[in-house]
């Protein structure tokens, strides 16, 4: 499978706020649907003694398209399947979407497109797209 054009440096931004990378990626075989799901990565970080490891699984989207809305639509989708999929295979895990800076910027003139994200409570990171930085965490 091909990589996102930022891949590696979400990756390493992850790593740099102390994320351990356990997965990469990260497969999940649904064997009753004969599906298997390929996520761009799984990472933990222990935040707490008491609390043990956060688990997150993380799917990097590059927004090239020349239509931003039409790009969202599909990572939209993407999403919704994949957070089912944690739900059923892995539920320790929190998915994150990994968007890019400037992609991030244009969907502010959206605002049905930050009216789905705010509905549907999807998570994401901003990354700054020149170097392997994390901008912003939406938890």
């Amino acid at each position: 499978m091909a990589r996102d054009l930022y891949h590696k440096k979400v990756r390493i931004a992850l790593e740099e706020e102390g994320w351990l990378i356990t997965h990469d990626p990260l497969y999940l075989s649904d064997f009753a649907a004969k599906i298997d799901y390929e996520i761009d990565l799984g990472a933990e970080k222990l935040i707490a003694a008491e609390k043990g490891p956060e688990k997150i699984a993380v799917e990097v989207k590059s927004f090239l398209r020349t239509s931003i809305s039409h790009e969202f639509h599909s990572v939209f989708g993407q999403y919704l399947v994949y957070l089912e999929v944690l739900k059923k295979l892995a539920p320790e895990r929190i998915l994150f979407l990994a968007i890019p800076d400037f992609a991030y910027d244009r969907l502010q003139d959206y605002s049905f497109i930050l009216d789905i994200l705010r509905n549907y409570e999807v998570r994401y990171i901003v990354f700054d797209s020149k170097q392997p930085n994390i901008v912003t965490w939406k938890k």
